[in-house]
């Protein structure tokens, strides 16, 4: 990888110094309390940092207080914070669990920025706790720089928790130290209907135990008990040296809530008081707007999910939001079907944007894979394919919709990353081997879970003419992260050709699949 601009620091420096600094970030030791709390009456932001949506010039900046503070952020060029810069945030308090958010703007283009934060005690500000640390890459405005991200989701999946003896969620070791320049979370950030066991058996006799939590002790129903759900995992201390390090674009799906959820279902589920899942679905909303630093969503849960991050000239990603205004799960063979898995609006809006992106790749990041058959119940599907291999039905009519728009208006570089069915793959779409023809050809590559169960791997869909060159998944529901590889995609695009490079990988880094794909082309 080439060395950025800015002083030489780039990706192989930043790994030097990373290990060092690490032991600065502040962090707490793995257990099953939350983190101890100042005992000075200072404010301690013991559940780390995080930064979220960065491009050339912008970030956004997150913490957690203990208690009420004013969030202050300084960013310099280095880690001595010589002529720091200072960003003064809000007040954090009760009304969003006493989590914030400070955007930065003005930051030079493709540099790498450190930051820490402080929280001050609102009624005497020189009364601080002790800073919190870390560092993020802006993007380049110039295309000659290589760019590196990864992708996954699904994390504390079936019960499979934060596992000491396991070393907690280690897969986000794994990728630190891989440095990319930002994460993809695909979705699934929680599991608020999978409460935490202290302890499971395994098939062989082995003990799983967990970290538990009294929120993550049932299903989430209240915004207290989402609000826990989101930060029981802030307790692992790999997941915290990650975020302090790595810049997140964040998308949701359907565990955020419920299994397979969709608008005005009423669950059928024994363990629920609250059966509506619009009630559900806006308190779980409002968590994760205060949980993870998204430039479209307000503290109150207000905005909206899918939006377009863009990351220089190279790059924009396309955030894709297939649970909130997607129409009932069903058989999936309407000949008509509007609303389908995004809703008109967000189709419209996809359209328009990737028409407008000027960028060399345009990665859509889809929190539901396209051509696997995932069911839900007997009857009824959950993602767009249906298992009807002819003509587009249901909700393969919007798909189809976007396709043809795509080859039409000549948008070049799509690519499609997912998770969701807690295996990986890597699949190619060609119209020559479809019921509809009227597309180009592109990939979708799949990788997942983070640290939840593995599952078989489903059947595809033949309407849009996939195939599977790549899969790897295990031959039984529910396989234990000790039994079953977790998973990660990389990809890396090069500065001087801008090809595109995917990486499949596996807990401990080993590369699975790649696939090397060209720029300037509508189909591959």
């Amino acid at each position: 990888m080439a060395q950025g601009s800015g002083g030489g620091f780039g990706r192989r420096s930043l790994l030097r110094g990373a290990a060092a600094g690490s032991a600065a970030l502040a962090l707490p030791a793995l257990s099953c309390a939350a983190p101890a709390q100042a005992r000075s009456g200072r404010p301690s932001a013991d559940w780390g940092v995080q930064v979220g949506d960065v491009t050339t010039s912008s970030g956004l900046v997150w913490v957690r207080s203990d208690r009420p503070a004013r969030m202050v952020v300084q960013t310099a060029a280095t880690e001595s914070f010589r002529h720091a810069r200072s960003w003064h945030g809000p007040v954090l308090g009760p009304d969003t669990d006493f989590t914030g958010v400070t955007s930065l703007h003005g930051l030079p283009s493709g540099e790498q920025v450190h930051y820490r934060v402080l929280l001050a005690d609102p009624d005497d500000p020189r009364r601080t706790g002790e800073p919190v640390s870390g560092t993020f890459r802006t993007a380049p405005t110039g295309r000659r720089t290589d760019l590196r991200f990864h992708w996954s989701g699904d994390l504390a999946g079936q019960g499979w928790g934060i596992n000491p003896e396991r070393g907690g969620y280690r897969i986000y070791e794994d990728m630190r130290r891989r440095n990319p320049d930002f994460f993809l979370c695909s979705g699934d950030n929680i599991y608020a209907d999978n409460p935490i066991p202290e302890r499971v058996t395994l098939p062989d006799g082995r003990i799983w135990r967990n970290v538990t939590t009294e929120e993550k002790s049932k299903v989430a129903e209240t915004l207290a008990e989402f609000r826990g759900a989101f930060r029981y995992n802030l307790l692992d201390e790999n997941l915290r040296r990650f975020n302090a390090q790595v810049p997140t674009i964040t998308q949701w799906d359907d565990h955020e809530v419920h299994n397979n959820w969709y608008p005005g279902q009423l669950l059928d589920d024994d363990r629920y008081t609250e059966k509506s899942t619009d009630v559900l679905s806006a308190r779980s909303l409002r968590a994760f707007s205060e949980y993870f630093p998204i430039r479209t969503l307000r503290p109150d849960g207000g905005g909206r999910v899918y939006r377009v991050v863009s990351h220089g000239p190279l790059l924009d990603v396309f955030v894709l939001d297939m649970r909130r205004y997607r129409n009932a799960n069903s058989p999936g063979r309407q000949t008509d079907d509007a609303q389908g898995i995004l809703g008109a609006e967000q189709l419209r809006w996809l359209k328009r944007e990737l028409s407008r992106s000027r960028a060399v790749w345009k990665v859509i990041a889809s929190d539901m894979p396209l051509g696997l058959v995932v069911p839900d119940g007997k009857t009824n599907f959950e993602a767009v394919a249906q298992g009807d291999p002819g003509a587009p039905l249901g909700r393969e009519l919007q798909l189809a919709e976007l396709l043809r728009h795509i080859k039409h208006d000549r948008v070049t570089g799509t690519v499609w990353l997912t998770t969701d069915v807690h295996y990986t793959a890597a699949q190619h779409y060609a119209p020559e081997r479809a019921a509809f023809k009227d597309f180009e050809p592109f990939w979708e590559f799949v990788s997942g879970p983070l640290n939840a169960g593995g599952f078989q791997a489903l059947k595809m869909d033949g309407t849009f003419g996939p195939e599977q060159p790549f899969i790897k998944a295990p031959d039984r529901a529910n396989t234990s992260p000790a039994e079953s590889p977790q998973y990660f995609g990389e990809v890396d695009i090069d500065g001087a050709s801008g090809e595109l490079t995917v990486r499949l990988r596996q807990e401990g880094g080993q590369v699975l699949f790649s696939k090397v794909l060209q720029p300037g082309r509508v189909g591959q």
